[in-house]
């Protein structure tokens, strides 16, 4: 048997898998492996001495208490926007009702830490929304203070993943179990409850992971609104202002990596207890949509538009802000100017221009890698895919401070042959870092694409005397190109504002992309318009990107963003 299966392994095949291997190996696997090594050891011997230490400290406790309290009441308050919105959208009939599933979708091409200095200028403490209450009522509320203004933005910004996934799940629920509990006296929220939220399960469950999961990664919105205990910021300043010697920032990164790692396991282990698989005949598996109208209908009119005004207030927020000549104590900017859209693409375009090529580069790589990956898991005659397929898949759960900090450690001592320096002092870790953050999506949009094309259609082309290259040049990648562009775009989108990542491994000011400039123009009064001015940026690069996903994939609104 094993000389069978000896027989059957191609070694050009084996050859391009070991070079993947040593790649992922090098820049995926073995940067954290050095972080789980420092975190673990003392003297060069295992040792739990650092975590220890770690919840021995009143901060470091407090910070892990709060990323944890975060991360669930964004789950939880996302749920409660979430939940109703795709109830509402997908069960009911009424004017309206796609234009609330395409903002449903908006909050999310605007990167959190941009709208949370949004926000600030509309509830935090001189914000509009205060000015308002002080002027009618003689006081004021502390939305944005502390914790609680951090939940706020994630909440508004991230509740469109469960909404997105929900709304999935929801309309592919069998309609006739719900006629069937319906008949036997189930009604209103006891069916909901009983029947509808089961079936719907996988999605929501989805949804909530990605959103915890984001929640514990984001390192933007923290440090905007400059509350510091919380995971992520505690190991970014650990490491960038301690050093990479600090044990304390490695065992925070562990800390946040088992929280991912242990969320995707509960999510796992939840799904496995019950079984959502639905008998359907014919058409029943069509989701029905009831007519609504009177008070109803108004109900639902105001409450969804409601939640998505308010979700929307930092898109507003920051578009004001980039024409804003002074915006501060003041209801509405005194004055207008176009000098800081003049200031960043005229004064400092390096940030835009920089964004582009890291991007695009970033986004190339992980389409040639993606692809490749993708046909030898399907169509390859190789040892250990499954190996190949779980180091590719990693980083969707290693927050970008963590492989920042393992980046820092593995290469900042080291200088490159014929460059005299080490690979943290250019540019090109930058791209290094976003093509490792992003593989997983160009992966997994790669890999559909192949699924859906027959093995047959190969088999044509080489029993027509075409080698296994050209078959593959000729016939398996044209048929799979709208996977690599959908894979390709939101490799690109999504790298455009990677802010975690992006401020630790930097090099110098001149080397910075988009959410570098916003995040230190945004560190002075002075700098906010200029910074608004390329969020405008950000977000136009996203929602166009968003877009054209949606278009090559065909799945209308939010294909890029469900799970």
């Amino acid at each position: 048997m094993l000389r069978n299966k000896l027989k059957e392994i191609d070694l050009s095949q084996s050859l391009i898998f070991l070079i993947l291997l040593a790649l992922l190996f090098t820049f995926i696997l073995y940067p954290l492996i050095r972080v789980l090594y420092v975190a673990f050891t003392e003297a060069d011997s295992l040792s739990l001495s650092h975590f220890i230490n770690f919840f021995e400290r009143a901060l470091f406790k407090e910070s892990f208490l709060n990323s944890l309290s975060a991360g669930l009441m964004a789950v939880i308050f996302g749920s409660l926007i979430s939940l109703p919105l795709a109830f509402f959208t997908i069960k009911y009939d009424f004017k309206g009702r796609t234009l609330i599933q395409t903002l449903g979708i908006l909050p999310l091409v605007m990167p959190p830490f941009v709208g949370a200095v949004a926000l600030q200028l509309i509830l935090g403490r001189s914000g509009v929304f205060n000015l308002l209450l002080l002027k009618w009522f003689g006081t004021s509320v502390p939305f944005m203070e502390g914790l609680r203004g951090v939940i706020i933005v994630q909440t508004l910004h991230y509740f469109p993943f469960i909404f997105l996934n929900a709304s999935a799940s929801l309309a592919n629920v069998d309609p006739s179990l719900e006629e069937m509990a319906q008949n036997m006296g189930s009604h209103g929220l006891r069916l909901f409850r009983r029947v509808t939220l089961p079936l719907m399960m996988p999605g929501y469950v989805a949804g909530i992971l990605l959103v915890f999961i984001r929640v514990i990664d984001d390192l933007g919105t923290p440090l905007m609104l400059n509350y510091t205990k919380m995971l992520a910021p505690q190991a970014y300043l650990r490491v960038t202002t301690i050093g990479v010697e600090d044990k304390a920032g490695y065992v925070i990164c562990v800390i946040m990596v088992v929280l991912s790692l242990l969320s995707l396991w509960g999510a796992m282990k939840f799904l496995s207890l019950s079984e959502y698989a639905m008998v359907q005949r014919g058409g029943a598996g069509t989701p029905i949509s009831k007519k609504i109208g009177g008070w109803r209908l108004v109900f639902v009119l105001v409450f969804c538009f409601f939640v998505l005004g308010v979700s929307l207030l930092p898109h507003l927020g920051i578009f004001v802000l980039s024409f804003a000549k002074v915006w501060s104590f003041s209801i509405l900017p005194k004055s207008y100017t176009l000098n800081h859209y003049v200031e960043i693409f005229f004064r400092t375009p390096h940030f835009v221009k920089n964004t582009l090529l890291y991007c695009l580069l970033a986004a190339g790589i992980d389409v040639l890698l993606g692809s490749v990956i993708a046909f030898l898991l399907i169509r390859g005659k190789v040892f250990g895919k499954g190996l190949l397929d779980a180091i590719a898949t990693m980083p969707l759960a290693i927050p970008g401070v963590v492989l920042a900090t393992g980046y820092l450690r593995v290469f900042h001592g080291t200088n490159l042959p014929f460059f005299h320096q080490p690979l943290t002092s250019l540019w090109i870790i930058l791209v290094i870092a976003y093509s490792a953050r992003r593989l997983p999506y160009t992966l997994r949009s790669c890999y559909a694409s192949i699924q859906q094309i027959h093995i047959s259609l190969e088999e044509a082309a080489l029993n027509l005397g075409a080698n296994r290259r050209k078959t593959f040049f000729r016939i398996t990648f044209p048929l799979m190109t709208g996977g690599l562009i959908a894979g390709g775009l939101l490799a690109f989108i999504t790298s455009s504002v990677e802010l975690a990542s992006t401020i630790m491994l930097v090099p110098r000011m001149e080397y910075g992309p988009l959410s570098y400039g916003i995040y230190i123009y945004m560190q002075s009064a002075v700098g906010r318009g200029p910074g608004a001015a390329l969020g405008v940026v950000a977000i136009l690069l996203v929602a166009t990107g968003t877009y054209l996903v949606n278009r090559v994939f065909a799945g209308g609104s939010g294909t890029a963003f469900k799970l």
